[in-house]
């Protein structure tokens, strides 16, 4: 019984081990990407959006919808989509990210798992905000909903799915 009863004492403290790294890490990532001097050296968050933005511009462009891209703006015909943090997929590539840094495992399967978890994250935002751009021209009238219940919890549910699918592969040594 003792055994047991020292298996579960370790559990909980790395559960707590866990939990603490990721809210630091969390913490200081957040810090980081929003602080004036680091803004005005290099603006990750900027940058990101920029990004995000050209490639869902690009993808609604054969759709005949797209007017004008720049900056964290589509300007689409009917509708203008303004890309901000926490609509950009950058909260969900951090929620991920840290994730995997906060979780024990081998340096090589985390960085694995960070490129292929932003690739995957990043299309599937790409194509999100593309769908978001169609919705809002052919079914205005339910953007709204679309946008904040459906498209932005869309990214969150998937940034753990692909972390529980990286657990998967951490565990099959």
């Amino acid at each position: 019984m003792l055994a047991g009863s020292a298996r579960t004492e370790k559990s909980r403290i790395s559960v707590w081990r866990f939990v603490t790294i990721y809210v630091v890490l969390m913490g200081a990532f957040l810090l980081v990407i929003s602080l004036k001097p680091v803004k005005d050296v290099l603006d990750i968050n900027g940058l990101y959006t920029e990004m995000v933005v050209f490639l869902s511009g690009m993808v609604l462009k054969p759709f005949g919808i797209v007017e004008e891209i720049g900056g964290s703006l589509i300007h689409l015909k009917g509708l203008s989509l303004d890309v901000k943090f926490g609509c950009n997929g950058l909260e969900a590539f951090l929620i991920y990210t840290v994730a995997i840094l906060a979780f024990p495992a081998r340096l090589i399967k985390k960085f694995a798992g960070i490129i292929v978890g932003f690739f995957i994250l990043q299309i599937i935002n790409i194509v999100r905000i593309a769908g978001l751009g169609l919705s809002g021209i052919y079914f205005k009238e339910y953007f709204h909903y679309i946008h904040i219940y459906v498209a932005q919890g869309i990214m969150i549910v998937l940034a753990l799915v692909i972390f529980f699918l990286w657990l998967n592969y951490v565990n099959e040594e």
